[in-house]
Order: structure tokens, then sequence, then C-alpha cells
């Protein structure tokens, strides 16, 4: 076998276990699974990758024995750092690592497309667009997943609003646009300046698209961006007539494309209005005055009334997985259930701060998937419910996006939990959630508070119940 069908062979097992792995990773009960399979289809991409080698003419092999340290050093470095955070992130940054390796995914799309356009390796008009769009989406993607991992990791805590901002961000978006159509005019043959100016303004784009946004849209941020680094890869990997990457890139491109759109939709919002509206920045003004005070209950107290009830519903959030209190939080539903208490948990589709994040929480607690239920599978069953239980979750349990046209989440599909008969909310504080939004939840006469760290809340509930001894 000759090392050209070697390669295609390499390349056409590795794309059936990108789409195989993907497929498995859309249930919880394959996903690990998934995950091993299409991570050996990468390994399998990058191993043929090396077989271009054995193609190479001879004048060419000291220059190609450079190439090849350099890879092997990139490679070791690479593993090494990702096998090292990977062990060593907790759950609760998982957000940022995700945001931080999907960012590295756009820069190498932008670098190949930099090599390929700065060494005028490109040719024709197609693959030239191509390489210039995809330099341009990894470099946003690029930037921009660095500003979402800041903003997810505190580093940066505030927003850039000021009067204008949208016509500036459209007047880059153009100049960006004229500069690529000018490379591609000018079939790649430009000066390095231009070229400099092209992808520093790419950067600076993704800066300027991503400062604006509020600290509640970024799980859908997140999976835009991830589109984004689909698209670019599978754009490069056109120019590079790599049909891996090409089927890479469309398959991640055409998932983050999808998932973006659900999670804009679960939010009852556009694409365009998460990017470009200040739902992140909402006042106490803008959504009127809420009557009613908090009413604190201690832990003990409502852990005693769970077990005593017929049916509970637990609506996890961010602060969970703060915490860490997954684990607790499962042995006092196990107790609950030894009660004779029905429990479900009902997650929101942007519950948490990435997509999927609530249902990774669970799943590494050892949460049974048939227990937990999407919002719109759940949402009818809170007005059964003798108690709902809300655990660091804030603005996806809002009644406000219900019932108050004024409130800046009107109109965002929410967990009903303000309907079960008594309502019991874990907080550390009085603080309003990551949107800024006060929430009318806490304000009912159904609800009672129970302050602090969810886990030693959780303790405090599991003691009081094991008091109690025997069934109802």
């Amino acid at each position: 076998m000759n090392a050209a069908l070697l390669i295609d062979a390499s390349y056409f097992i590795a794309a059936f276990l990108f789409i195989y792995g993907l497929k498995r990773m859309s249930s919880p009960l394959t996903a690990r699974s998934g995950i091993v399979v299409a991570g050996a289809g990468m390994v399998l991409a990058v191993l043929a990758s090396f077989l271009y080698t054995l193609d190479v003419s001879p004048a060419a092999r000291p220059q190609l024995t450079t190439n090849l340290v350099l890879a092997v050093i990139a490679l070791a470095l690479g593993l090494g750092w990702a096998w090292r955070s990977g062990k060593k992130v907790a759950m609760t940054e998982m957000p940022q690592m995700v945001a931080l390796y999907n960012g590295m995914g756009g820069g190498a799309a932008a670098a190949i497309a930099a090599i390929e356009l700065i060494g005028y390796k490109t040719h024709g008009s197609v693959s030239l667009t191509l390489a210039v769009l995809g330099g341009v989406i990894g470099a946003v993607s690029l930037s921009g997943s660095l500003i979402a991992w800041a903003k997810l990791d505190g580093r940066i805590n505030s927003t850039l609003r000021f009067s204008g901002l949208q016509a500036v961000n459209g007047s880059l978006l153009l100049l960006l646009l004229a500069l690529g159509a000018y490379i591609v005019w000018h079939s790649g043959q430009v000066a390095m300046p231009v070229f400099a100016v092209f992808f520093a303004l790419a950067l600076l784009y993704g800066v300027m698209m991503t400062m604006p946004i509020g600290g509640a849209d970024m799980p859908v941020v997140i999976s835009l961006y991830n589109a984004f680094t689909g698209l670019a890869v599978g754009f490069e990997g056109y120019v590079l007539n790599n049909p891996a990457l090409m089927i890479a890139g469309m398959v991640v491109g055409s998932a983050g494309s999808l998932l973006t759109l659900l999670m804009a939709k679960a939010m009852n919002r556009s694409v365009a209005n998460v990017l470009f509206s200040n739902f992140g920045a909402a006042s106490d003004d803008a959504q009127g005055e809420i009557s009613g005070s908090q009413k604190p209950i201690d832990a003990a107290d409502a852990g005693i009334n769970m077990h005593y009830a017929t049916k509970v519903i637990i609506a996890p959030g961010y602060g969970l997985a703060v915490a860490q209190a997954q684990h607790k939080l499962y042995e006092l539903v196990k107790l609950l259930q030894d009660a004779g208490v029905e429990v479900k948990f009902a997650i929101h589709p942007v519950a948490g701060r990435m997509p999927g994040h609530m249902n990774v929480l669970l799943a590494e607690a050892g949460v049974p998937y048939d227990i937990i239920y999407d919002m719109e599978d759940i949402n009818d069953e809170f007005k059964e419910a003798d108690v709902a239980i809300v655990i660091g979750a804030n603005d996806t349990v809002n009644p406000a996006a219900r019932t108050n046209k004024s409130s800046p989440i009107y109109g965002m599909p929410v967990l009903n939990v303000d309907l079960a008969k008594q309502v019991y909310v874990v907080k550390r504080g009085q603080g309003k959630g990551y949107s800024g939004v006060e929430n009318a939840l806490f304000y009912a006469d159904n609800t009672q508070m129970v302050y602090g760290d969810a886990q030693k809340v959780m303790v405090a509930m599991i003691q009081a119940i094991k008091s109690l001894g025997g069934g109802h």
C-alpha cells in the first residue's frame, strides 16, 4: 500500500470515528465512550499526517527533519499541558477550560491560514477565499474565547459598552471584510503589513464583539465560538485538501451552530440579540419594584419538611458546582428516596456556565440519568410537587420572565419552580444572579431562603433526616 492510499484510508477511518463519537456523545449513557472514540479518531488523524514524509524528495529531507523535530516538540508540550490541566481542573472551572481549548482550536485554524496566505501557497479564488474566511473566523474565535474565559474565570468583571459601540464594531467588520476582499482580489500577493493588519483587526474584532456581552449569556457565547472554530477548521481543511480536517470542522461547526440556536431559543432570544443587547447589564429600575421579603429557614427544618413530602423536584445551578455539593446532594436524594419520596431533577438548557454543565456535574456524582429531566419534559410537574428546591440557580428560575413585561428577561423560558407548594432556595446570600436581575421568586409567599454554602446546607439536611429514622 503506497503512502497516499494509506493516508486516505486513515483519514476515512478517522472521519468515521469523529462522526460516530459525536453520535455517542448525544446521550449521557454513551457520552464517555463517545469521547474516547472521537479521541481515537484524532490520534489516528495526527499519526496519518506524518505519513506525508514518505513522499518527500531527498533534497527536502534536511528541512523535513527540522519540521519533524518541531512538530514532535509541539505535540509533547501540548499533550503534557492538556494532560496536567485536564487532571487538575475542578468541575467549577470546566467552562473556562472549554472556552480556552476552543480558543486554541480557532487560533490553530488562524495560524494555518496565516502560513498559507503569507507563504503564497494558496492558489485559486475558492481556496484563497476560504483561507481568508478561515483566518478571520479562527482569529475572532481565539480572541473572543479568551475574553469569555477571562469573564468566566473572574479576571474580567466588567463589560465594555459605550454610545456608538455597534457602529464601531460594524465599521471594524466592514474594514476587515474589505481587507479580506483586497487580499483575494490580488491573489494573495500583497505586502506583509497588509496581512499583519488583517489578522490584528480580526483579533480586535473578537475582543470588541465579546466584551459587551453579559455573563448570563456566556453559555451561548461559548457554543457560538465552538461553531466558529469548527467552521474555520473546515475551511482550512479544504485549503490543505485534508479530508479529516474538513469533516471534523463541518461536524463541529454544524453541531455548535445547532446547539447555539437551541440555547438561544431556550432563552427566547435570537443569537443577534445575545450578541448585541445589554441583557447582562440589567438594572433594578428596568424591572420595576418587587414586593414582599426574603424569608429565611434553617437547613435542618427544610430537610425535615422534604422528608415528609411526596414529591420533590430539584433545580440545580452554578452555585452547586461552586460549592462542590453534588455528592452530598445525591446522598440527600437517596435518603429521601429511601423514605418513599419521589425525587426528580429539572435542568434548564442554560443552567451553569456552559451547555450540559449540570448534566456532567450530576453524572460525576452518580445521579441516575432516569431522574434527570430537561425543562420541557418536567415543567408541567412543578404544580404537583410538594417541594421544589433550588440550589445555586437564579436567572433560570425567575418567574418575572413569565409575568413581568418590564423585566429584562421577560419572555425567557424558566423552570416553573414557583408553582410548587413550597420552594426552598439554597443561596449564599441575598445577591442577584449572573445577569444582574433581581429574582422575584425569592420574595414569593411560598418561598423560603436557606442561606449558606450549598455543601454545608446539604450536610445539615442529611443529618436532620437521619435523626428522624424510619420512613414517613
